[in-house]
C-alpha cells in the first residue's frame, strides 16, 4: 500500500471514531436519547391512563356520599371535631 492510501484510511478511521463517540450527535448519544425517549413515552402513556381514569371518576360521581367516602378513604379527610383512628392489618 502506498503512503497516501494509508493516510486516507487513517483519516477515515479517525472520522468514523469521531462520529461514533465524540461528536455532539454521536451514535452513543443517539442511543442514550433513544432510550430516554422510550422511558418518557412509557411514562406519558401511564399518565394518560391516569388522566382517563380520573376523568371517569369525575364524571361518575353520583352523590355527596360518594364524594365523602372517597375524601375519607383516599385522602384521609375528616369533618371538624372528628377524630380518625387508622387500623392497619399485619
Amino acid at each position: 500500500m502506498s503512503k497516501g492510501r494509508l493516510i486516507v484510511i487513517a483519516l477515515v478511521a479517525c472520522a468514523a471514531l469521531w462520529v461514533a463517540f465524540f461528536d455532539s450527535h454521536s451514535l452513543l448519544r443517539r442511543a442514550m436519547w433513544h432510550y430516554e425517549l422510550n422511558e418518557v413515552a412509557s411514562e406519558n402513556a401511564a399518565l394518560q391512563a391516569d388522566i382517563v381514569r380520573l376523568e371517569q371518576q369525575v364524571t361518575t360521581v353520583a352523590s355527596d356520599a360518594v364524594v365523602e367516602r372517597v375524601a375519607r378513604e383516599q385522602y384521609g379527610m375528616r369533618r371538624p371535631g372528628e377524630t380518625i383512628y387508622r387500623i392497619e392489618e399485619r
